[in-house]
């Protein structure tokens, strides 16, 4: 933990960076992780490239479109640690998860394995697929509260059977803002010859991520989260021994292309008909940008959010009077406080509502199956500050008292 003076010096610079975004000054904004939020100079440089494709709309796609792509690839593919080759570009991670479930075949009697944290609409892409093909899919019950990464991979090594064909895991996880113990996972699916999807929405730019080591055989992540590009920009990555049974959703010119510079994986993914390509060409820019706001980069940007994020867990625990419900070390840039069980009675949509209409803290409640009912879940970013979410702590101690607590 930091101590009080450098937290207090982390405060005032937070108040600056906070202009860098356009977010609105009224809004208490503790939910980074749901969205992401786009910074004012990556948004001008996205505004730059759409003028310079309106103004001569043919050239734009006939000669420059490819060379923006393939440089924005580039820049990527070494921030995550893996090779251009292996790496596409996609509008987001549901639609990389999609691209791999929809292109594997299986056959009744396989088993999908995924655990119940999944996001859920990953989890119904699963249910489509398993509607369509007879095949099974298997729920690894990870506990939650939980005291050790270890109890994840227990988990969902218990569940593997001979069937059992592909796993589903998060890197980081939605509901619950687990990080995974990912390459020890994957070590040990490979190890039963079972291949590993990876859902890694939130993991580019919260965690330091080296695809090729971490060895998933697929793995998609959003750039609009934690990278903080525009909206509509993410990647998908697979091995390439894989490459030739993965096609896109849309099936497009790249079907049939003549060219032999590039693989088919790569030509059908980069082109699937006219649309606007400028968010994935500002993946460079947010990188620098975000890159450029701390002394040590990346790493201190990271290590930052980290501490913030675990600061202000401690100090919304102790304010409910709730115990921590997982280990720091499964900790990144989000983080969950279960709500006190005279709230959690509840419906979380109108938790959630009345925090941003009579008090404008816009933050995550999520509905949980198990107890605790309800979950907080916040997010710290660098334009966040520590009083935000002492505000947060003092509000929802106000309807607890509300609600008789």
């Amino acid at each position: 933990m930091k101590d009080k003076e450098s937290v207090s010096c982390l405060n005032l610079q937070s108040s600056s960076f906070k202009n860098l975004w356009s977010l609105d000054p009224k809004v208490t904004f503790l939910n980074h992780g749901s969205f992401g939020a786009c910074p004012i100079t990556v948004l001008s440089f996205q505004q730059q490239l759409r003028s310079q494709l309106e103004q001569e709309p043919l050239r734009f796609f006939t000669r420059e479109w490819e060379l923006l792509l393939d440089a924005a690839k580039n820049k990527l593919a070494a921030f995550v640690g893996a090779d251009v080759e292996d790496l596409v570009f996609v509008p987001n991670a549901t639609t990389g998860v999609n691209a791999v479930l929809r292109s594997l075949i299986f056959h009744p009697g396989d088993e999908i394995l995924t655990t119940n944290h999944e996001y859920n609409a990953c989890r119904n892409a699963l249910d489509f697929i398993a509607s369509r093909t007879g095949a099974q899919i298997v729920i690894a019950q990870i506990p939650f509260p939980l005291d050790s990464p270890q109890q994840v991979v227990e988990a969902v090594i218990e569940q593997v059977s001979p069937q059992t064909r592909l796993a589903l895991l998060d890197h980081v996880t939605s509901q619950t803002a687990l990080i995974f113990p990912l390459q020890q996972l994957v070590q040990q699916l490979q190890a039963r010859g079972v291949d590993t999807l990876v859902d890694g929405a939130h993991a580019p730019g919260m965690l330091s991520l080296n695809l090729r080591e971490i060895g998933a055989t697929y793995y998609t992540g959003n750039c609009h989260k934690w990278l903080c590009a525009p909206k509509g920009a993410a990647f998908l990555y697979v091995q390439r021994d894989k490459q030739p049974q993965i096609r896109p959703l849309t099936i497009s010119h790249g079907a049939n292309s003549p060219r032999t510079d590039k693989s088919r994986f790569q030509l059908e993914f980069d082109w699937m008909g006219t649309d606007d390509p400028t968010a994935y060409m500002c993946v460079p820019e947010a990188i620098a940008f975000l890159g450029s706001l701390l002394p040590g980069g990346w790493d201190e940007l990271r290590q930052r959010n980290h501490q913030l994020a675990l600061q202000a867990r401690q100090l919304l625990c102790e304010t409910l009077q709730v115990l921590p419900p997982c280990p720091e070390e499964m900790i990144g840039s989000m983080a969950i406080i279960p709500i006190p069980i005279v709230l959690s009675n509840r419906n979380f949509l109108s938790i959630r509502d009345e925090l941003f209409d009579r008090f404008e803290i816009q933050v995550q409640v999520v509905p949980w199956q198990e107890t605790p009912k309800l979950l907080v879940r916040i997010s710290a970013q660098i334009y966040n500050t520590i009083e935000e979410y002492e505000y947060l702590g003092k509000v929802l101690g106000e309807l607890i008292a509300e609600s008789g607590g």
